[in-house]
């Protein structure tokens, strides 16, 4: 239901910002010099491969920045990515928000979003990192590219007018409420994804152990109904040796 609510927020910005694509085989040749990659991750677990996929790809995606010259630094969103992550770039991480409210609220992704557009001004570009909801047992791992637009003679901005003209404020205002547009949208698919996928993955664990008990039980009853029988047969054969001898 909050996703739903949220999606006009995507909409909106999407026509700005472009179309999310998924993460998996990405090629970020059209990535500009100086990039900051946002990974959106849990602060709990037991949600299966929500955060070891998400930070899998991001290091792949991280690997193939490195290996055509371009510069990145990370933002992690989540306990869950902080600690996956900082294993293998932790020189790379200049800020990591975990313990977070929830549920997500417009108010929540205005103030990250506030911290993603400060560390963002050494940047050409940003990168939202998340997982995108499908359906209850679906999602796709996506990238979403923010390049901040402040110059009002970007070709963007043609069809429209800006008033005051020339304001540079307005401009920032537009790309302070566009990031957190996506900002929103992203944390709550995000966690519409880890929701789904925890579901499935207690679903899957309450499969397993009830196996394991059936299994077990089964193995119990063998086993007792053995010691009847050896006890038994113990009885007969005492019984029996008593009665040859009298």
């Amino acid at each position: 239901m909050r996703l739903q609510v949220a999606s006009p927020f995507a909409a909106w910005a999407t026509n700005v910002t472009g179309k999310p694509a998924g993460l998996e085989d990405f090629d970020p040749k059209d990535f500009p010099s100086r990039n900051l990659i946002v990974a959106m991750t849990t602060d709990k677990g037991l949600c299966g491969g929500v955060n070891s996929i998400l930070c899998r790809m991001t290091r792949q995606l991280a690997s193939k920045l490195e290996a055509s010259g371009k510069s990145f630094d990370l933002i992690v969103l989540g306990e869950k990515g902080r600690g996956q992550l900082r294993r293998t770039h932790e020189d790379k991480i200049l800020l990591s928000v975990t313990e977070r409210q929830i549920p997500y609220t417009f108010d929540c992704a205005s103030s990250i979003s506030s911290e993603i557009i400060a560390a963002s001004k050494n940047y050409d570009a940003i990168h939202l990192v998340y997982n995108n909801f499908k359906s209850a047992i679906a999602y796709v791992p996506s990238i979403k590219t923010l390049k901040p637009i402040v110059d009002v003679n970007n070709p963007f901005f043609v069809p429209y007018s800006i008033e005051p003209e020339d304001n540079v404020e307005t401009l920032r205002n537009f790309l302070e409420y566009t990031v957190t547009c996506q900002v929103y949208h992203s944390l709550l698919d995000n966690a519409t994804s880890e929701q789904s996928s925890r579901m499935n993955a207690m679903e899957n664990a309450s499969k397993n152990a009830g196996e394991m008990i059936n299994k077990l039980t089964l193995q119990y009853n063998r086993a007792r109904q053995a010691r009847i029988t050896t006890e038994l047969i113990e009885i007969i054969s005492g019984a029996s040796a008593l009665k040859a001898q009298n």
